[in-house]
Order: C-alpha cells, then structure tokens, then sequence
C-alpha cells in the first residue's frame, strides 16, 4: 500500500488499524440463506442497515438464536466501528453508539472493536479522505469490489493523544451534524421541486380525461435486454455500440452520464436487443428513490442495445407519443400503475409492463401535455440543479472537515468549523 499520511503534528504518531483495534467479519455464510431469516430474533445488519448518519435497527433482518451464538466475535457490542467491505458501497463505516437489541452483522461488514483508540475519533478516521483512498488503492481492478481483513489491519491511521481524540470526535460529532442537516434541507427542497414538476403534470393529465387502458394498446412491442451472463462489464470498451443500464434510465430523461459500450462484434450478435432513436427505455428493476416502470424516450445513440433488466419498447406511434409514454411511466400515476399489479415492485417483467392500466388521451393532448410539462420542467430543473450542487459542496466541505480535523491540519481549541481554511 503506497498511501502514506501527510505530516502530522509533532507529537502525533503514525499507526494501523490492526495496532488499535481488532478486526473480525464473516467468513462466507456458513450455508446460511434468506430462507433462514424470522420474523423477529437477533438483528443480522447489512450494508443497508449502515449507510445513514445513525444505524438503522429497524429494517433490518432476523435470525435464529442459534445463528446468532455461531459468531460470537461479530455479537455487536456498543463503540464497535462497523466498516463495509464489499460491492458499491464498500467503504462506508459507522459506530454502534446504541445497541437497542442483540445484533450481528452480515458477511460485507467488518466488525472492528477498538482497543488503543477513542471509538469515534477511529470512525472518523477511517471515514477521512486518506484512509478511503487506501481503501480505493485496494478495490482498484476487481471485479466485484472486496476487502480482505489483512487489507482492514493495514489501513493507516493518524493516532494523536487519547484526549485529543476525543475532543476531535466531538468536534465532528457537532460539525458534521450541522452540515448534513443543512443537506437535508436541500434534499427536502429538492423533493419539493420534484413534486411540484410531477403535481402539474397530474393536474394537466387530468385535465386531458384520457381512455383508462392497459399500455399493451399502445406498444407495437416490447422487449428485455439479454440476461446479464451474456456479457460482463470486463468486456466493455472505450469505443463501440451503447448498452444501454438501469443508471441511464431516468425520470423522463436519459442519464448518459456514465454510458457503458461493447465492440461491434458483441453487438452484432444481440441486434434483437437493438435501441434506435424515439423508442421507449424502461427500467425494470427499482429501490427507493427511483420505482421501476420509470422511463424515458431513447435519444440518438447510434448503435446501442438494452442491458438485462431494461426494457426497449416501440408504440403504435398513431396513438402514442414516446415523450408523454416516458412521463406517464415516471410519473406517480405510472408508479402506482406498476404497484397496483401486486404488492410494491423492485422488480418487474414485461407482462407487468403491458398490463400496467393507464389514462391515454388522444395523441393532440399527449402533445400538449409534453410541451406543457416541458415549460414547467424548465422553470424547475434549474433549482434542482442549485440544490444538487450545494448538496455535492456540503458532502466535500465534510469529507475535508473530517480529514482536516483527523490530520491535525487546524487547533480545535480556536475552531469552530465554520471559518475554518480547509485544504
């Protein structure tokens, strides 16, 4: 590992985790499966569970009794530090300050139980921008992102006094909470922004008094990607035929933000999954933030194929407009048109999709209503894009007070956080 701290203050001295702490995590399953879990027991954390500002101790997973004692170096205890160490989210880590019921941990988090260190001062550490680097130095060129528990033991670690520590933790404790309060204003305004886009848009629908019918009238055909076996992320390419993923999919709009391509020899083998300009792009996978069913009209790609779990769709362009299918499709009014299929959707299929009963009103209205929903968008997207920004300078002014405050970069004695010169 080449990641070297920067210098600190003279009478800091320079360790590693497995010098202040020990580090255990679950080594496979031990055949354990989902079918396992109960409706109530021990809470079995994932990554999930993890990722806000406090840990969640509600969503969570059960399982037995016995399950629970088959670990007994992974049975939580209060100041353990919980760090991710698999897939997307590999990297985030937080404390058990609050343990409100008999917990473990599943096999992508590493419980690591401080012995030479302040338990907070050691979150934040690791939290800082010199310890994630390390962490990105290790991840760099798998395939599926993983920390092995002799990478944990050798991340570095800035180690000051223990009083030290603990002012420093308590620093961020109230520095960092008032930051990711203010960022939770700018989610909630830009939610409300959001609302109001969608909220005309229902306004304007039913004011159209369109046919109530299954979307199967309106589409010529539909279709899903190849399933995900057929090619993998190591055979994209710099240059080549567009793939078109969930990420792509917005509400709406297509996101070609991050746009995945494969060489021309392996598209020319899937051009049933071909996607031209004006088809209709649907996600058939969901979470919280974004349902399944979204959609948006496919741009000019070129050469371009849906991945797994993405829907390519053509209409029946007599009675159908892309533009306002994509905003039914994204809009509430889709989302509960997919939910009302079954129980709320993560995933959906394709019989789903043509089933899916929705208000269409002539073709003149479709167009009036994209052209209405496209001024009122107009007025809108440039608020959310504010909020975005300062939602982004927020999360970097953090991750430099955490980094500036864990390397003794500023005297917490004077500091406040708010005129602090961070590097």
């Amino acid at each position: 590992m080449s990641v070297e701290l920067p210098t600190l203050p003279d009478h800091w001295r320079k360790t590693r985790v497995d010098r202040v702490a020990s580090v255990n995590a679950r080594i496979g399953w031990k055949a354990l499966t989902a079918a396992e879990y109960q409706p109530d027991g021990y809470a079995f954390l994932s990554t999930p569970n993890i990722k806000g500002r406090e840990i969640d101790f509600t969503e969570v997973n059960y399982i037995t009794e016995l399950r629970y004692h088959e670990s007994p170096e992974l049975k939580l205890q209060r100041g353990d530090v919980l760090l991710a160490k698999d897939g997307s989210t590999l990297g985030i880590v937080n404390i058990v300050r609050d343990l409100p019921r008999a917990a473990t941990v599943n096999s992508s988090i590493a419980v690591i139980r401080p012995s030479g260190i302040d338990a907070s001062y050691l979150r934040y550490a690791l939290a800082s921008s010199i310890t994630q680097a390390a962490i990105n130095m290790l991840k760099g060129g798998m395939g599926v992102p993983h920390l092995f528990q002799w990478d944990i033991n050798r991340l570095p670690l800035p180690l000051p006094p223990l009083e030290e520590q603990r002012r420093i933790a308590d620093f961020l404790d109230i520095e960092t909470a008032r930051i990711d309060q203010l960022r939770q204003l700018r989610e909630r305004q830009r939610a409300l922004l959001e609302a109001r886009r969608w909220s005309h848009f229902q306004a304007e629908l039913d004011r159209a008094q369109g046919d109530i019918i299954p979307l199967r009238r309106v589409i010529r055909s539909v279709i899903d990607g190849p399933f995900g076996s057929a090619f993998s992320s190591e055979d994209y390419a710099d240059e080549g035929a567009a793939v078109v993923r969930l990420g792509n999919i917005g509400f709406a709009e297509y996101r070609g933000g991050d746009q995945a391509r494969i060489p021309m020899t392996i598209f020319e083998r899937f051009r049933y999954h071909e996607v031209k300009s004006g088809d209709i792009l649907i996600a058939g996978l969901g979470d919280s933030r974004n349902h399944a069913g979204r959609a948006c009209m496919a741009p000019n790609l070129g050469a371009a194929i849906v991945k797994g779990k993405c829907f390519r769709a053509r209409l029946e362009t007599d009675v159908a407009d892309a533009e306002f299918i994509a905003l039914l499709l994204s809009s509430p009014v889709g989302a509960s048109a997919i939910e009302g299929r079954g129980s709320t959707r993560s995933m959906i299929n394709l019989e789903i999709v043509r089933s899916a009963i929705l208000p269409i009103p002539s073709l003149v209205r479709q167009r009036h209503l994209v052209s209405e929903q496209r001024k009122s968008w107009h007025r809108t997207k440039a608020a959310t894009h504010a909020c975005d920004r300062q939602m982004t300078a927020l999360t970097e002014r953090r991750q430099a007070l955490i980094t500036a405050a864990v390397t003794g970069q500023f005297d917490l004695s004077t500091a406040s956080g708010r005129g602090v010169d961070l590097p």
